[in-house]
């Protein structure tokens, strides 16, 4: 039997990481590792998420999405015409990401900077990848976690987009990668992806995809008021902004 890490981590990203066309507004891409232990997340996060949904809808077949919350779609259009009820949906979501017990690592590429300072520059997800799992090799080692079967999950976007994922997330792993001065001995954990579809509604995948946006926004405009942010802010185990 597979001796499994006592963590899990959940993997989200916001903006895309194309550098051909480049948004003016948002040039930056950014990607987030949500670790938890396994202990807490069964035993709180899950039951917190649920029971969060429970109260705004009756059910928990909702899946908790960063940008259809802001842009009020789907089933979060309910938050348009009713103030009540959208106060306590960002009371309670607020009070579930402030109490939820993780650790996030946070990478941003600025991809305007990225394209001016490199002439062959490499892909923001594989640096920005890259980055994460140098922290997330700190916390492991910290927490005693080697020789341990570590699962890496992923939201799915495709079936080439997925395994261009999967080649570089191989390749750091097995310590192939060509990227980075510093050398980690990823091979002393035996890291796993998995990739599943947003409707899997995994509470950890959705609690990853609402971080990802704020910390970016506060490196972005990092004058602007973002209280997402400030929520978010003492869960940061690690942000690496580049270049």
């Amino acid at each position: 039997m597979p001796d499994f890490s006592d963590f899990i981590v959940y993997v989200d990203e916001s903006g895309d990481h194309g550098l051909v066309s480049i948004d003016p507004e948002y040039p930056v891409f950014a990607l987030t590792f949500c670790v938890m232990r396994k202990s807490d997340y069964t035993g709180s996060v899950v039951p917190a998420t649920q029971n969060f949904k429970f109260g705004i809808w009756g059910h928990d077949a909702v899946v908790l999405h960063e940008h259809e919350i802001r842009k009020s779609k789907g089933p979060f259009a309910i938050l348009i015409t009713n103030r009540a009820l959208r106060e306590r949906f960002y009371d309670g979501l607020n009070a579930l990401i402030e109490a939820a017990p993780m650790t996030i690592f946070a990478s941003i590429i600025h991809k305007e900077k990225l394209r001016t300072k490199y002439v062959n520059p490499w892909n923001p997800y594989e640096i920005a990848l890259l980055f994460c799992m140098e922290r997330l090799h700190g916390m492991l080692t910290a927490e005693n976690q080697h020789g341990k079967t570590v699962h890496v999950l992923f939201e799915s976007r495709g079936k080439k987009e997925d395994s261009d994922l999967e080649l570089e997330f191989r390749r750091i792993a097995g310590n192939h990668s060509h990227l980075g001065s510093r050398r980690y001995d990823f091979g002393r954990f035996a890291f796993q992806h998995v990739f599943l579809p947003k409707a899997a509604n995994a509470s950890g995948l959705q609690l990853a995809d609402l971080m990802a946006r704020p910390i970016a926004l506060s490196h972005l405009r990092p004058g602007q008021p973002n209280r997402a942010f400030d929520i978010i802010r003492s869960t940061l185990g690690g942000l690496k902004c580049f270049p």
